[in-house]
C-alpha cells in the first residue's frame, strides 16, 4: 500500500454507502434552518387561512339569521296589542330602521373590537351574556370531552387488536348504534327512564337544570354533580362511540406493517409492540379528531342542554334563536365557529410535529 492510496481508502471508509461524504455539522445546520423555515410558512399560511375563515364567519352571521322569517320586535312584545308607533319606536332603539347596508358596517365595526352589541330580550351587553353562560358548557362539554376521549382510544385500541373477536364485534356494534343515534332522542330516553322512571326503576336524576338551589359547599358540588350525570352520559355515548371507531380503523391500517413484523420478530412482547409502535402511528387520525371535538367543547351541545335545560352557551343559543334575538345569536354563532375554527388550526400547526411528512 502506498502513501497516495491512504487518504483514498480513509475517504471511501467515510463516505456514504451511495458515495457521497457525509454531511457536516454546517450541512445539518442549514437542513435543520430550512425546515424550521418550511414549518413557519406552514403555520403562517394556516393563520392566515383561519383569519380569512374568522372574517367570512363574521360576515355570514349577519346576513344568515336575517333570513330567518319572523319579526324580533313583534316577538318581544309576546303577541300584545302595540301600535305602529310604539314598534317604530322598538326598531328605531335596536337600530333595526336602519338601512342593511349600516347595520352591516357598524356590526362589523365593532365586533373587531369584541363588542357584539346588547342583547334584544336581555338587555344586557351579549358579550357578558356569553361570558355567564360559558362556565356551565365547559363543565358540561369538557368533562364528557375527557372521559369518551379516554374511553374512545382506549375500547378503539383494544377492539382492533382483537380484531374479529366477540368483544370486537360486540363494542363495534354497539358504537356504531350509539353513533347512529341522535343525541337529543338519546338524552329524552335518559330522562323518560331514570329521571321520571319507569316499571322497576325509579326517577334517580333530576330532569334538568344545573343546581337544585340552597346548597354551598360540598353539598353544592354533589348536587351539581347529580345535575350532570344524565347530560354527559348522553355525550359520552355518541363521543364515544365516533373515538372508538376512527381509533380502530387506524389501527387496523397499521396492524399489518412491515415495522410491527420486525419488532415482534425482536422478541418484543405483544403489548409492548401495541403500546410503543402500533398505537402512536395509528394515533394521528384520531390526534385531529380530539382537536375537532375540542372545538365543540366551546361550542357546546345546542339539543343536549336543550333537552336538560342546560344553562350554558346551547340553552342560550335556542332562547336567542326563538325570538330571533340576533345580536346574541350572530355572537354565540361568531363564538361558536371560532372555537372550531381554532382548535382546527391548532391541530393543523401541531400535526407537522407528529407526522413530518405534512407540511413539507
Amino acid at each position: 500500500m502506498t502513501a497516495d492510496s491512504t487518504p483514498a481508502l480513509v475517504q471511501n471508509a467515510d463516505a456514504d454507502t451511495d458515495g457521497r461524504a457525509p454531511a457536516g455539522p454546517s450541512v445539518a445546520r442549514d437542513a435543520r434552518a430550512r425546515n424550521i423555515k418550511v414549518y413557519l410558512q406552514y403555520v403562517a399560511a394556516k393563520i392566515a387561512g383561519a383569519v380569512i375563515s374568522l372574517f367570512a364567519v363574521l360576515v355570514t352571521s349577519f346576513f344568515l339569521f336575517r333570513l330567518i322569517p319572523s319579526d324580533p320586535v313583534k316577538q318581544m312584545t309576546g303577541g300584545r296589542r302595540v301600535s305602529a308607533e310604539q314598534l317604530q319606536s322598538l326598531r328605531h332603539q335596536f337600530g333595526l330602521d336602519q338601512p342593511l347596508w349600516k347595520q352591516f358596517t357598524s356590526y362589523v365595526g365593532d365586533a373587531l373590537t369584541g363588542d357584539f352589541g346588547t342583547s334584544f330580550q336581555f338587555h344586557t351587553p351579549v358579550i357578558d351574556k356569553i361570558t355567564e353562560a360559558l362556565p356551565a358548557t365547559l363543565l358540561l362539554t369538557g368533562t364528557a370531552y375527557v372521559l369518551y376521549t379516554a374511553l374512545g382510544i382506549w375500547l378503539g385500541t383494544r377492539t382492533a387488536w382483537r380484531n374479529g373477536s366477540r368483544s370486537d364485534r360486540f363494542n363495534t356494534a354497539f358504537a356504531l348504534t350509539l353513533y347512529s343515534v341522535p343525541s337529543f332522542w338519546l338524552g329524552l330516553l335518559l330522562i323518560i327512564v331514570f329521571s321520571v322512571g319507569i316499571g322497576p326503576i325509579p326517577g334517580m336524576f333530576p330532569t334538568g337544570g344545573l343546581e337544585s338551589g340552597g346548597e354551598t359547599g360540598v353539598a353544592y358540588i354533589l348536587d351539581v354533580a347529580h345535575h350532570l350525570v344524565l347530560p354527559v352520559i348522553t355525550l359520552v355515548a355518541v363521543g364515544y362511540a365516533q373515538t372508538l371507531l376512527v381509533m380502530r380503523s387506524s389501527l387496523l391500517d397499521e396492524m399489518g406493517s412491515d415495522y410491527l413484523t420486525t419488532a415482534r420478530a425482536k422478541g418484543l412482547r405483544d403489548d409492548v409492540v401495541r403500546r410503543k409502535h402500533a398505537v402512536p402511528n395509528a394515533m394521528l387520525p384520531t390526534f385531529t379528531l380530539m382537536f375537532v371535538n375540542l372545538g365543540h367543547v366551546v361550542a357546546g351541545q345546542i339539543l343536549v342542554e336543550t333537552v336538560f335545560s342546560w344553562p350554558g352557551l346551547g340553552g342560550l343559543f335556542y332562547q336567542a334563536l326563538s325570538v330571533p334575538d340576533l345580536p346574541l345569536v350572530q355572537g354565540l354563532f361568531f363564538v361558536f365557529a371560532t372555537a372550531v375554527i381554532l382548535a382546527n388550526t391548532l391541530a393543523d400547526v401541531l400535526y407537522p410535529l407528529l407526522d413530518p411528512r405534512v407540511g413539507r
